[in-house]
């Protein structure tokens, strides 16, 4: 048995570096499944993706995914890349445990709750708000820096980190906080701002348009007082007056404590981002 890749398609090449190709799985020369890989959009030229691997059913279990992704690898290398990532879905298992066995670690995971008719009240003593402009302003010059930060910190290029956090921030709020379909709410607690929250009305298949939470986070000095559990029901009710029934996002697989939140809140793992150093 001689497992190679063969192109299917033409190289296609972008003038910021970016390349994408797809190619056959052969078997002695014979078709037995197909890879997609390119570059990343969201970390730029030189990290690199794996968007599908698939072999055939009856061929699988003889080491053909494992030969067929090392060799998508080497062709990322050779474009220049240092990393790569693959997404997995949630219930894939032997998808998961063939990633593992080639190196790749979880770097986050997407989760989805439906949520139920009913508003749930908060805590006595907060309410919550739109953020305003002049708070707005201060958040976006400190969350490009921090976004990029935890990128680094999860073991991501910094050039790589910075691309990523400036493309998403553009991205997603090219005209700030008038943006459409984006809302901004600040906890407030005797006060104090102590938290805010960042929806969006966002496409989140299968199932068409749903609430997303961009970015939650709790003030240093007030964490630890149930305010992050807060701001998610914040979000929620934002989600239910659009008229929607999912909320998603997207956490780090290192920050444990927001993991058992959201999961003892009812939301459900979908999709597991997984990476590695080439």
């Amino acid at each position: 048995m001689t497992t190679t890749l063969r192109p299917s398609g033409p190289l296609r090449q972008g003038a910021d570096g970016a390349r994408a190709r797809s190619y056959d799985v052969c078997d002695n020369g014979r078709p037995v499944g197909a890879v997609s890989i390119s570059t990343d959009d969201a970390f730029g030229a030189t990290a690199g993706v794996v968007r599908s691997l698939i072999v055939d059913e009856p061929r699988r279990r003889r080491g053909r995914g494992v030969i067929a992704a090392l060799a998508a690898e080497e062709v990322l290398r050779g474009w220049g890349c240092t990393q790569v990532r693959a997404e997995v879905p949630a219930g894939n298992e032997p998808a998961r445990r063939l990633a593992a066995a080639l190196g790749y670690t979880e770097r986050g995971r997407n989760m989805l709750k439906t949520l139920g008719p009913d508003t749930a009240p908060l805590p006595d003593g907060l309410t919550s708000r739109p953020m305003s402009g002049e708070e707005y302003a201060g958040w976006l010059r400190d969350a490009v820096e921090s976004y990029a930060r935890e990128w680094v910190a999860r073991g991501v290029p910094p050039e790589q980190a910075r691309i990523k956090s400036e493309a998403d921030h553009a991205g997603n709020l090219p005209d700030g906080l008038a943006t459409e379909g984006v809302r901004f709410q600040v906890l407030v607690f005797e006060g104090e701002v102590v938290g805010h929250v960042w929806v969006a009305r966002r496409d989140l298949p299968p199932g068409g348009i749903a609430g997303y939470v961009f970015d939650v986070e709790v003030r240093e000095a007030y964490r630890g007082r149930g305010y992050g559990r807060a701001l998610m029901l914040v979000a929620e009710d934002v989600t239910r007056a659009w008229g929607l029934d999912r909320l998603g996002l997207h956490v780090f697989a290192a920050n444990t404590p927001a993991l058992r939140l959201y999961e003892s809140l009812g939301y459900a793992t979908t999709r597991y981002s997984l990476a590695k150093a080439l």
